[in-house]
């Protein structure tokens, strides 16, 4: 199928999950690509958060692991929140590993042995991105009026400058 045509399928995809919010239709795609790409870098900051959590070691162990399952069960509790805002407005959003991988744009963490501090460092980093795609996918909402994906984002800007803040303090 030639990129025209799968443009039109998706296009008419799109068509059949229209639902009807007042948004205008430019703005329920800008929004749903924004919150796509930020669920994609949601799910990847979950699993690093994760593969942390169950490979940390060392003299602070268990305040680590408590930590940063703590961690990745908030940033899971996003991921529904995200998706289910997408679809709410007619977009789409995500399907699958690949597609994660992507839209992604925290970079994913495959060593076999990372130091403790340097994964708390690490995860302060990718908080710190993704307050910075929090806000941005703010501004694109906001710009198109869509106050309840923009009141979802504020609470979770808020809790991933908390998260940077234990993480940061701890790496000091």
């Amino acid at each position: 199928m030639g990129t025209s045509n799968a443009a039109q399928l998706e296009e008419l995809e799109q068509e059949d999950l229209l639902t009807p919010t007042g948004l205008r239709r430019d703005g329920v795609v800008e929004i749903s690509r924004a919150l796509r790409e930020l669920l994609a870098d949601v799910f990847g900051l979950y699993l690093k958060t994760k593969n942390f959590h169950w490979h940390m070691s060392g003299g602070q162990f268990r305040d680590y692991h408590l930590l940063l399952d703590e961690h990745a069960e908030q940033v899971f509790a996003m991921t529904d929140d995200i998706a289910e805002r997408a679809r709410k407005i007619g977009g789409t959003t995500l399907r699958s590993i690949s597609d994660i991988s992507r839209h992604q744009s925290l970079k994913d963490n495959n060593e076999e042995f990372v130091a403790p501090r340097d994964m708390l460092a690490e995860l302060c980093a990718d908080d710190q991105q993704l307050t910075r795609s929090l806000r941005s996918v703010h501004e694109v909402c906001e710009r198109y009026s869509d106050v309840a994906s923009t009141s979802l984002i504020e609470t979770w800007i808020d809790q991933s400058e908390r998260r940077q803040w234990f993480l940061s303090e701890i790496v000091r």
